[in-house]
């Protein structure tokens, strides 16, 4: 009797605290609401930050070529690929509340909001898209 009360009573916590948070969700005009796209960036970056690595070598492999690819390239692939899988899990520990500086609009500072921390929001973004797979026969901004 007892483990089914602890199951009742689990089952009523959780549904207290995501209903209530749930209720404030709101479509931000652009067809999507920002809580669920914070969190859907958070376990993109939580999951695929490891793509920075090859991501950052070849852009450093494109400016400065080879030697710098695999040395200053590899290096800055690494601590972008922390810094994304870092602020990864931020995005999905805070989805539900705004944050200071993350309007979603780069050219606006000191508000709070739900946009990215970092930019570009997504790992692969359309520059990086190299065999059309992501953004498949959309035309390039």
């Amino acid at each position: 009797m007892k483990f089914k009360t602890a199951i009742l009573m689990a089952a009523f916590a959780a549904a207290a605290v995501f209903s209530a948070p749930a209720a404030r969700c709101q479509d931000d005009g652009t067809g999507g609401i920002p809580q669920i796209r914070k969190l859907g960036r958070g376990i993109a970056n939580v999951g695929l930050g490891a793509l920075e690595i090859p991501i950052k070598a070849y852009d450093v492999n494109q400016e400065y070529g080879g030697i710098a690819s695999v040395t200053f390239g590899v290096l800055e692939g690494v601590a972008f690929c922390v810094a994304r899988e870092v602020i990864g899990v931020v995005e999905i520990v805070t989805f539900l509340i705004p944050l200071p500086g993350a309007t979603g609009d780069e050219h606006v500072t000191g508000e709070w909001g739900y946009g990215p921390l970092m930019r570009p929001e997504f790992v692969v973004d359309r520059e990086h898209d190299i065999w059309n797979i992501v953004y498949q026969n959309l035309p390039v901004e």
